[in-house]
């Protein structure tokens, strides 16, 4: 995949060096370091990369300014990682739009479906322990669950309900899930659905299937899911704003409400708490900061959390996405899709002859809150956006700021 790969001559060099963090202020905060030779850096390296961050703050500052203005949204909170470094990770617009709060890299936004990215790498880092194997039935785990008949249910596996090819229909049970039904009650009613296909033949979008998982995993290790997540990843990582659950979430400080748009302009609506009984669907809450630091870690920052080779099996592809129109079906290059486990990979190209390259994808709506995370594993670039409003910015904000990464690079 290219390890850390030379993208601006000697500007990357810095980041094998030493993690710079970049905050509304633009202030530097090291995290930690590769290498003993921590405090010699080049004057000329440390220049160059401060000029490209200052570059790339503007452009990102233009950007987002100019959707403000134009009432696309409220706020949002934005990183950007390279390699081992964390370039951007700061905010912009308000958190109210009825108060001059401000977001920064800090404020806490509800991640939605990108929780499920966080699933898929849980189950990777379970089963390379041994514990569950994606080739297990569900069945094995949860003698009660049944989807079709008795020969239909024999054959859904782990890997089936992690990557929505199960055969359940679309969205099949998320009323139980906003209804907060506990998993382990839903995974045993999914004997009331009637089966679309066989698995593994057909990928059909679900949110209660897909948190089955949860229950799967927590019996798999006996350990409950938020504790998993917890001590796996959030705390090593340093993730210190992290939740999941609306009682954090509500006594958090720096929080951007949700919203939505009326005719007269946005209106600000109260933190609800559903989808926290289905943590790894879309019950996770997290700044940018904490996205930062998560897809510094999926880039393979932190081997001694996880190494790359156990986290790159949430990325394999698993099936197939037809084309059916979806927004990142349209973004420029596009080739094809598949899902992995908590995950789309998309194929693209940068042009007509260029060779094809790889994304990790998600996006992510809950409570009128809209997201955007995508990695380039072939030039080790991280991108998450976080909004608190459904804008249809949305749809195009990952192509458009990875042009304005690649940009700042010349």
């Amino acid at each position: 995949m290219g390890r850390y790969k030379i993208l601006g001559g000697a500007v990357l060099v810095l980041s094998l060096l030493v993690i710079i963090v970049v905050n509304t202020n633009d202030n530097e905060v090291p995290i930690t370091t590769d290498t003993s030779e921590k405090h010699i850096v080049n004057a000329a390296t440390k220049k160059a990369y401060q000029l490209r961050k200052k570059k790339l703050h503007t452009a990102f500052k233009t950007y987002f300014d100019k959707a403000i203005r134009s009432g696309d949204i409220v706020g949002a909170g934005v990183s950007v990682v390279e390699g081992d470094s964390i370039l951007i990770t700061t905010g912009f617009g308000k958190r109210n739009i009825n108060t001059r709060t401000k977001v920064d890299g800090e404020t806490v936004f509800r991640l939605g479906s990108l929780s499920k990215g966080f699933g898929g790498v849980l189950a990777a880092s379970v089963e390379t322990q041994g514990k569950i194997d994606f080739d297990d039935k569900v069945t094995d785990y949860i003698p009660e669950f049944q989807l079709g008949d008795a020969s239909n249910t024999k054959k859904i596996k782990i890997g089936h309900i992690l990557s929505h090819s199960s055969g359940a229909p679309y969205h099949s049970f998320t009323n139980l899930v906003e209804a907060n039904l506990s998993m382990a009650k839903i995974a045993g009613r999914f004997n009331e659905v009637v089966v679309q296909s066989e698995p593994g033949q057909q990928y059909s979008y679900q949110n209660a299937m897909f948190a089955v998982s949860q229950v799967v995993m927590q019996k798999a290790t006996g350990q409950d899911i938020k504790t998993s997540l917890q001590n796996r990843f959030f705390t090593p990582l340093g993730m210190t704003s992290i939740s999941m659950n609306h009682k954090d979430l509500m006594n958090a400080e720096n929080v951007a409400l949700p919203h939505t748009q009326r005719k007269n302009g946005w209106k600000s609506l109260p933190l609800k708490d559903g989808y926290y009984n289905a943590v790894l669907a879309g019950g996770i809450n997290a700044s940018s900061l904490d996205m930062a630091k998560w897809m510094r870690f999926l880039l393979g920052g932190n081997p001694e959390v996880l190494p790359l080779s156990t986290i790159e099996k949430a990325f394999a592809p698993f099936i197939e996405i037809d084309y059916n129109n979806k927004y990142y079906q349209r973004w420029p290059g596009h080739k094809q899709s598949h899902y992995g486990f908590g995950w789309r990979i998309h194929t693209y190209q940068e042009s007509a002859n260029a060779q094809e390259k790889t994304m990790w994808h998600h996006g992510g709506s809950v409570n009128n809150y809209r997201n955007e995370i995508a990695l380039f594993p072939d030039t080790d670039i991280g991108i998450c956006v976080l909004l608190n409003g459904n804008s249809r910015i949305a749809q195009t904000v990952i192509p458009d700021l990875f042009e304005l990464v690649k940009n700042s690079l010349n």
